[in-house]
């Protein structure tokens, strides 16, 4: 019985008494929105070090990094120092994207140390392993893709990516658009090249129903991939895009009455005035199924600094209902992300996602600022340190440049609250400057 099924009888698993209280929620109220696919909660009991996480209405924002080899670098030990990097910067989950090396193995390995729900991409092996058999991606098999989906399922893979609404109808409204950007989507790309070589619909589509006794069997959460989203603001909300989302809307329906937990996934490039639009366009076609977005990207002019671009539009984005941010590094269109990238991207995309818990009212996010603010007026540099999103960044530049005074060394002696207090508290005397 899925962890859904189980919800909507409402059987109250133990687990999901501590996910609760993470969330500051009633128990009962956390299977409710469970069972109404409002929130998904990624946990495939094959992973046997996984620590639950809730995506969705009401949740706290959550935020994933992605993982993985690359033909020119495949190296899994700098996979596994990154897992262990987001890990220790509290990422909420990890998809692993390895496209070179021994990509099974590398899963597996990253399955092992995981702790937060991990995910994949099974068209990325099923194609890889497809070169490698027969020489091209297009000569994947029907058979190859649902084996390789099965095969991680029973590994312990927590939610899978599918690019399911990228079909023929999609592909001809493509066609049509003449886009900037076309496809950016390595797993949508896939799918294009095997859909027009063999002029056939798209096999996910076509048997949703196979995808969907796999998903239910291992009860991993499947993640409705955008493999039309916008690479490029000026595809933004276009054709091709709202025509994947409305068979996205339709596919989430019926994986919820397969009793299969669902999200969808999101663009991608937009301009700051469409994001909160396409958040609720989402909500409105997918029945408000949780919303994963890349992003969204606010602008295309700043490679290197793509980190801060997402940042800005996912904190629009969650305000506005998005519910799970896919962090981006600076490395973005770059490269494959150093330590260091890494790193910047998650703590970009947890300051967005907090900066929304804000304005959503999520339970404990504003008073966390609170704390911090009492404490900062004080001059508490410790128990700011606790509260700062990254302590280690805090402590270094306060190493760094540290004052004579209690303050900072901005402003030293000249410290705007120390003085204020010591007037308002009627403490204040010639020595005061």
């Amino acid at each position: 019985m899925t962890l859904v099924k189980q919800a909507r009888k409402g059987i109250l698993i133990p687990f999901l008494k501590k996910v609760a209280a993470e969330e500051r929620l009633e128990p009962d109220e956390l299977l409710s929105l469970l069972a109404s696919g409002e929130i998904v909660i990624p946990y495939n009991k094959r992973h046997k070090s996984v620590r639950p996480v809730a995506i969705g209405r009401k949740m706290r924002t959550k935020v994933n990094v992605n993982l993985g080899t690359s033909r020119d670098y495949p190296d899994l030990q700098s996979e596994i120092a990154k897992l262990k990097l987001s890990l220790k910067y509290q990422t909420d989950a990890v998809m692993d994207l390895s496209t070179g090396g021994d990509i099974r193995s590398i899963r597996k390995k990253l399955l092992t140390l995981s702790t937060v729900p991990l995910g994949t991409v099974p068209v990325y092996q099923a194609a890889i392993e497809a070169i490698e058999k027969r020489g091209s991606i297009v000569e994947m098999t029907e058979d190859d893709l649902f084996e390789t989906i099965r095969q991680q399922a029973e590994e312990g893979v927590d939610f899978m990516t599918v690019h399911c609404g990228l079909t023929i109808k999609a592909v001809d409204r493509l066609k049509k658009q003449g886009r900037v950007a076309d496809i950016v989507s390595r797993g949508g790309a896939f799918h294009l090249a095997w859909m027009l070589r063999h002029q056939k619909e798209n096999p996910l589509y076509a048997n949703f129903d196979r995808l969907l006794d796999i998903a239910r069997k291992y009860d991993v959460t499947l993640s409705l991939g955008d493999g039309l989203r916008p690479g490029a603001i000026f595809d933004a909300t276009d054709r091709p895009q709202i025509e994947e989302l409305l068979t996205l809307g339709e596919l989430v329906r019926r994986a919820r009455e397969a009793d299969v937990q669902v999200m969808v996934e999101g663009p991608g490039h937009v301009p700051l005035d469409q994001i909160t639009m396409n958040i609720k366009l989402e909500k409105r076609i997918c029945e408000q199924a949780p919303f994963y977005v890349l992003g969204p990207l606010v602008t295309d002019i700043a490679p290197g600094y793509d980190h801060l671009v997402s940042a800005i539009g996912g904190a629009i984005a969650a305000a506005a209902g998005a519910d799970f941010l896919c962090y981006v590094t600076p490395a973005e269109h770059l490269g494959l992300p150093s330590l260091d990238d890494v790193k910047d991207g998650l703590i970009a995309a947890r300051i967005a996602g907090h900066a929304a818990d804000i304005v959503k009212g999520v339970p404990g996010a504003i008073e966390r600022d609170f704390q911090l603010s009492k404490a900062r007026k004080k001059l508490d540099w410790e128990t700011q340190q606790k509260l700062a999103i990254d302590p280690i960044k805090f402590a270094e530049i306060r190493k760094r440049r540290k004052s004579k005074t209690t303050a900072c060394s901005m402003c030293g002696d000249f410290c705007a609250m120390k003085i204020v207090s010591q007037f308002l508290n009627g403490e204040a005397d010639d020595s005061c400057f």
